[in-house]
Parts: structure tokens; C-alpha cells; sequence
């Protein structure tokens, strides 16, 4: 296997190729869901991460937001989350919150994602189970994909993020073996990421298992066929792949630009190893087009246009259950001392603050 020499890479400020250019995001859907989640003070990766793809996937009734604040305490090379050490500061109200302003958005599929957080005993396991399990009790209809990390190797906190009942959990691993210690912190690993997502398949036969590629970092191509088996191997349902793109000057630089014709490659690879779908394109990400994945692959296997029919139900179903919602008071709390209530009663027991060694 040959590696890139420095003449292989791309120039610093040389210009992305035509494939990676996108048309700004607008339309009538975006405004509104844009202007919605400032109103309700909700932050999503959609904008904060500048995604190529915010437009099209707000007008499909996706989204992805951020829980456990905005500060990671791991310091990935690829990643422009701020890190530092939160020092255990936790808004317990933000369960409540985020499910509250969740169901009063027109949305038939969000993504939970999360900072990691080592500073917490559980690494904000049961703060991620409170949020799914309030959503689903005010909007039975929404589909749920948690994305992830992998909490130290702690299978027990896993364990209660599944139990929560997402639709979807993800786990990102990120980049391919070789990577690992080069592009994301010393804390995560290869095998760390995936034996977390053994475990989701472990407790939970059922529970449909996601996981994303980067590529254009460093890798080879059969690299990243192997990695592609080993998440198959995992019991991986479904995998996006896409074009690493550098945040700035002080992350990782991109080694190459893959072509889409690679992209496709890729694709048939996976199907080939028997994934359930597999979304592989330059501007692909890990919540790429995420409420249509799941139509597709689960709901409406290997039937497009009733996937698209159902798509577009399910859109209008979202959209009335949240005017339903947004209308009326209907015991959901809206003042600070309700939610502080609510959050008192679901504290968890001191005797979860114990860190446990990693199960095996």
C-alpha cells in the first residue's frame, strides 16, 4: 500500500472542484424553521457546522441538534468544536427544553447529537435518555437517531442511551485504523468505537446501528473497504461516507479531493458487504438526508416511490402534530420554575455517580 507524498496533496488555497460547490441554502421552509430555532433558543449542527447540505435536508423535515453544551473535552483533529473542560456543568433543564421546542417544529426526524463529555460520571448518558424519552412522549410520530460518542468504553452508560428507544443510534468512527491515533483524540480508538456499537446490537437486536467514514485524510482505498467490513462485521445497519473538508488552517489538512466516481465505488462496496443502505457522495455527512435513509432502508425497502409518497406524508404529519402542539398549552411546562420541577423529579439516584470500570 503506497501512502501520498506532500507532491499528491492539494495546494492550501487551491479551489475545491466543481463537485463540492453547493447552491446557498434558502426557500420558504428554511426561513421559517431558521427564524423558529432562534425563538425557541435552539442551536443546531445544521448551521453551526456550516453543513452543505442545511437547505435540503430543513425542507425534508431534518434536523440535528446539539445536547450537553458546546464544549468537548476531547480534541479531535478534524473537528471545530471548541474543547476544553466544562468542569461538570450541566443545564438540567435542558431535557424539557429541547423536547419542548423539538415538538413544536414541523420536523418528522431529528438528530441528537452530543459534545463528548469525560468531566461526567456517566458521560451525559442519562441526560441524552432524558431527551429522547420526553420527545417521544409528546411526539409519538417523530423519528429519533441519536448520534454518539463512546463514552469512555463504558457499555453501561451505552446501555442507557438504547434503552431510551432512539430509532437510530450512531457512532461515528470517524477515519480508518491507521488514522486513529493521528486524526481523533488519544481517548477514542478504533476498537473502542466498534465495540460500542456491538453493544447497541447486543442489548438491542433491533435497534437500527449507524456509523460515518471520513475520507480524503490520509487514507488508501482499501482501507477504506476494510473499514466498510468491519462495520459490517459490527452489525452496522447503515454508513455514510463523505469528503473531509479542513475547519481551518489548525486542523488536519485535506490529503486529497475523492472523486464521485470513487464515491460511487464506495457505495457498491458497501451494499456488496450487505448494508441495509449506504449514502456515499463529496458532500455526504453523517446525518446526510437522515429521515430519508430511514425510509428507505427500514420502512420502504427497495420501493422508491413509495418511499418518496411516505416521505411526503410523514412531512404533513409532523407539520400538523407540531401546530397541534405549538396551539396549545397541553401539560407541557413553559415557565422556569415548571421546568425546574420536572427536572428535580427525574434526577438521577446518587448511586449512578459511580464511575464503573469498562465492561467486557
Amino acid at each position: 500500500m503506497s501512502v501520498p507524498t506532500s507532491a499528491d496533496k492539494p495546494p492550501r488555497f487551491a479551489p475545491k472542484p466543481p463537485w463540492l460547490k453547493v447552491r446557498a441554502p434558502g426557500g420558504e421552509s428554511y426561513g421559517r424553521l431558521k427564524e423558529t430555532f432562534r425563538e425557541l433558543d435552539l442551536h443546531t449542527v445544521c448551521e453551526e457546522a456550516r453543513c452543505p447540505n442545511v437547505g435540503e435536508c430543513w425542507s425534508e423535515g431534518t434536523a440535528t441538534v446539539m445536547l450537553l453544551g458546546d464544549v468537548c473535552t476531547r480534541g479531535c483533529r478534524f473537528c471545530a468544536v471548541t474543547t476544553g473542560d466544562p468542569r461538570g456543568a450541566v443545564d438540567v433543564r435542558e431535557p424539557e427544553h429541547v423536547a419542548r421546542a423539538i415538538a413544536r417544529l414541523g420536523l418528522q426526524y431529528v438528530v441528537m447529537t452530543m459534545v463528548d463529555r469525560d468531566d461526567l460520571l456517566d458521560g451525559g448518558a442519562s441526560h441524552v435518555a432524558r431527551t429522547v424519552t420526553r420527545l417521544r412522549e409528546l411526539r409519538p410520530d417523530i423519528l429519533i437517531e441519536t448520534l454518539l460518542g463512546d463514552f469512555g468504553g463504558h457499555l453501561s452508560y451505552v446501555d442507557t442511551t438504547v434503552d431510551a428507544q432512539p430509532h437510530v443510534w450512531a457512532h461515528n468512527i470517524e477515519v480508518v485504523k491507521r488514522l486513529q491515533r493521528r486524526i481523533r483524540d488519544v481517548r477514542c480508538s478504533y476498537e473502542q468505537s466498534l465495540a460500542v456499537l456491538r453493544r447497541v446490537k447486543e442489548r438491542d437486536p433491533e435497534r437500527i446501528t449507524k456509523s460515518s467514514i471520513m475520507v480524503g485524510i490520509g487514507e488508501q482505498d482499501d482501507e477504506v473497504e476494510e473499514t466498510l467490513a468491519d462495520l459490517r462485521t459490527a452489525g452496522v445497519d447503515l454508513v455514510t461516507i463523505g469528503q473531509y473538508l479542513r475547519p481551518t488552517p489548525k486542523h488536519a489538512p485535506v490529503d486529497r479531493y475523492v472523486t464521485p466516481e470513487q464515491f460511487a465505488r464506495y457505495e457498491q462496496k458497501a451494499k456488496e458487504l450487505g448494508f441495509a443502505f449506504a449514502a456515499s457522495a463529496p458532500l455526504v455527512r453523517s446525518s446526510y438526508k437522515a429521515a430519508e435513509v430511514f425510509v428507505k432502508s427500514v420502512l420502504r425497502p427497495g420501493d422508491p416511490e413509495a418511499a418518496k409518497s411516505l416521505l411526503s406524508e410523514r412531512l404533513a404529519e409532523a407539520q400538523a402534530a407540531a401546530a397541534r402542539i405549538d396551539g396549545e398549552a397541553g401539560g407541557v411546562p413553559r415557565t422556569v420554575s415548571e421546568l425546574a420541577s420536572r427536572a428535580a423529579a427525574s434526577l438521577i439516584p446518587a448511586s449512578s455517580l459511580v464511575r464503573r470500570a469498562p465492561e467486557v
